[in-house]
């Protein structure tokens, strides 16, 4: 019987323990600030920055959308990052990517202050992670939650084979070195790869994040592997599907993430429960 995993509802478990989280910190007259800056008027990014501030609001967390025009310029929103990095009512910072082409995105990315990166970005957080290093940090909160997501299922990890297929800075290196650092042997493939089917039947867990609609099917899955898809992707019937075949994977694996509904959720709840993490880890700077 294979398992979906229900990232809608894991997400609320997460989410009640942030809340309950905010709640101590109230007490101690702390609240968790989160500053998200959006240049332009993407679509899809202005609906993410959305639910991102509406679920902050839900969970007592002080969210503040800076809009700024596409017209901004490089030093202008280098200004806007250095006066949060100053302000110590918030303590995540955020910038909503893409931004526009003629903006140097990780110039922006390396200005936010590392203790307030709640994105897992920054090149002092990312080394920090590939080093396996002790101590707290932010992670990119898209392969973070997926961590969650497998120990949920309650199944051993070390000594198993991973495979990610997508080599992306948000989701596919990061999501490596977190399985690298749960003692799992991991490959990294991408679309490109014509050996992929090769790579990805020889994966215990597969997580695949290439932005290719239902690029990963049957046969090229492991029988009682866990599937994990990042793809948030379009079909031909315009509905939203994931980067894996589901209703022929589902049938292969031992556990298996639905699009929507998998991994989505839990992004969201990982930066909301990062968010907390950085109030708490300032704090016990500030009292150090």
């Amino acid at each position: 019987m294979t398992t979906i995993i229900d990232g809608k509802q894991l997400a609320r478990t997460l989410n009640a323990q942030t809340r309950d989280r905010v709640a101590r910190l109230a007490q101690t007259g702390v609240v968790p600030g989160l500053a998200v800056i959006i240049v332009g008027s993407d679509p899809a990014s202005s609906i993410y920055v959305r639910n991102k501030h509406r679920k902050a609001g839900q969970l007592g967390i002080r969210s503040v959308v800076r809009e700024l025009p596409e017209s901004i310029t490089q030093t202008e929103l280098l200004a806007v990052v250095a006066a949060y990095n100053a302000d110590p009512t918030v303590h995540g910072i955020l910038v909503q990517s893409p931004l526009p082409a003629h903006l140097n995105e990780r110039a922006i990315f390396n200005a936010i202050d590392p203790a307030k990166d709640v994105d897992g970005f920054h090149p002092l957080n990312t080394g920090r992670l590939f080093g396996n290093l002790p101590g707290h940090y932010p992670v990119s909160c898209t392969p973070q939650g997926i961590m969650t997501m497998l120990k949920s299922l309650h199944q051993p990890l070390s000594g198993k084979r991973a495979v990610v297929v997508g080599r992306s800075n948000i989701v596919g290196r990061p999501m490596s070195a977190l399985l690298l650092n749960a003692d799992m042997s991991v490959t990294v493939t991408h679309r490109h790869d014509p050996q992929i089917s090769e790579l990805t039947t020889m994966a215990d867990v597969l997580v695949v994040a290439t932005g290719v609609a239902h690029l990963i099917k049957a046969k090229d899955v492991k029988p009682g592997a866990i599937v994990i898809d990042v793809g948030m992707d379009r079909g031909a019937d315009g509905k939203l599907t994931g980067d894996v075949d589901f209703e022929a994977v589902k049938d292969v694996a031992s556990a298996i993430s639905p699009v929507p509904g998998g991994v989505g959720p839990m992004t969201i709840a990982t930066l909301m429960q990062q968010t907390v993490d950085l109030c708490e880890w300032s704090e016990q700077r500030g009292n150090n």
